[in-house]
Parts: structure tokens; C-alpha cells; sequence
């Protein structure tokens, strides 16, 4: 594979800088060469964190760039479109975004617009003609689970739709690697969660 270009956004507090830290533990063991660069943003709770993640044969930097993204994971649905300018129809990026909004602070206190789903989708349309919206964090909850493990359950859903270059015994073996071992019986059934569900939507 000469390379795979992602981008994970969200914001603090969502483990987006988790997710990505799988997914390259998870490329390394599947032989891969990775890079990865959190560009901007601060890991803080509530501030918007993207996420860089290259991989391939042979990676000489960090950084994906405009219009370049493969595939775009989003935890949250405006930092989807923060994220849009490294998708492009060109190179047929995939959205994957979460549909769980979180409002900033500023937006009561300031009067701020934040956009209705239909519209951050009708956005995302310049950018790419594969925009997939999930209900993950309501389905963890469903699941018993915290909505921290949002980022697992889309990892399973991106493994189970082929979104990724990486097979599924490799992203669990990245999720033992970074996930502290008392949190993995959890993180187990999150992950399994994301195939059962989708084969029962695909067989119904």
C-alpha cells in the first residue's frame, strides 16, 4: 500500500488522540510504516483536537495535506466541518461522523449559531460524496457503556464497512496495546458491539 490518509477530529475529552494512537499501534504490528501529528487544538476538555494519520510502505511526514484525506473520522459533528477542507470528491473521502453534538460554552453565551445536522451534512457535500452519520455515542449508551467509548465503537464500524487498510485482529491488538488492561473487557464488547449490530441492520 504506497498510503492511507486520515484525519480524526473531536473535541477534549471525546479520546480522539486514543483513537489515534489504536490505529497506529495498529498499522505498526500490521507491518505498516505510520506517522502521526496532532496539528492544532489542545487535548483540553472542549476544545477541538484533529488528529493526522498516515500510513503506507513508506511515510516521509506527519501531516495530511488539503483536499488528501482517505478517510475523515469525526466524534463530533462541527468538528466535522472543521475538518472538511482535507476531504475532497477528487480522492473520495469518506466521512465517518458521529451525530452527538456537543455545544460549546460560547455558543449560549455569545448567541452563536451552531448548525443543524441536515445542514453540517449539506456542507460536507462540497467536500465528498460518501458522508456516513451514526448514532454511536446513543448506541454505547444503549450498550451500557460511557460515551468516552464512542471512538471504539466507530473503530469497529470503520472496521466492519472496510473504511480502514487494516484488518480487525490487528485494531484489537492496537486497542490492548493503549487501552489500560482493566478498561479492555469494556472496550471488548463496544468494539464486538459495532459488527453485531451492523450485520443485523444488513440482514434485516
Amino acid at each position: 500500500m504506497k498510503e492511507f490518509n486520515m484525519i480524526i477530529s473531536g473535541v477534549g475529552g471525546q479520546g480522539v488522540i486514543t483513537l489515534m494512537q489504536i490505529i497506529a499501534e495498529a498499522a505498526l504490528k500490521q507491518g505498516y510504516d505510520v506517522k502521526t501529528s496532532e496539528l492544532h487544538g489542545l487535548a483540553q476538555r472542549g476544545g477541538s483536537v484533529i488528529n493526522h494519520i498516515r500510513i503506507g510502505d513508506k511515510i516521509y511526514s506527519p501531516l495530511v495535506m488539503e483536499g488528501e484525506a482517505n478517510l475523515i473520522i469525526s466524534l463530533e459533528p462541527v468538528e466535522a466541518l472543521r475538518a472538511a477542507y482535507y476531504g475532497s470528491k477528487e480522492n473520495k473521502t469518506t466521512f465517518l461522523i458521529n451525530n452527538y453534538s456537543i455545544i460549546p460554552l460560547s455558543v449560549p453565551v455569545t448567541k452563536e449559531f451552531y448548525p443543524s445536522l441536515e445542514k453540517i451534512k449539506e456542507e460536507l457535500k462540497y467536500f465528498s460524496s460518501r458522508i456516513i452519520m451514526i448514532n454511536a455515542s446513543d448506541i454505547v449508551k444503549k450498550e451500557g457503556a460511557g460515551i468516552i467509548l464512542t471512538n471504539i465503537y466507530m473503530l469497529g464500524f470503520a472496521s466492519f464497512k472496510n473504511l480502514l487498510p487494516l484488518e480487525k485482529k490487528y485494531l484489537w491488538k492496537g486497542i490492548e496495546e493503549i487501552v489500560p488492561r482493566r478498561y479492555l473487557d469494556v472496550n471488548r464488547k463496544i468494539f464486538e458491539s459495532a459488527f453485531k449490530v451492523l450485520k443485523v441492520e444488513e440482514t434485516s
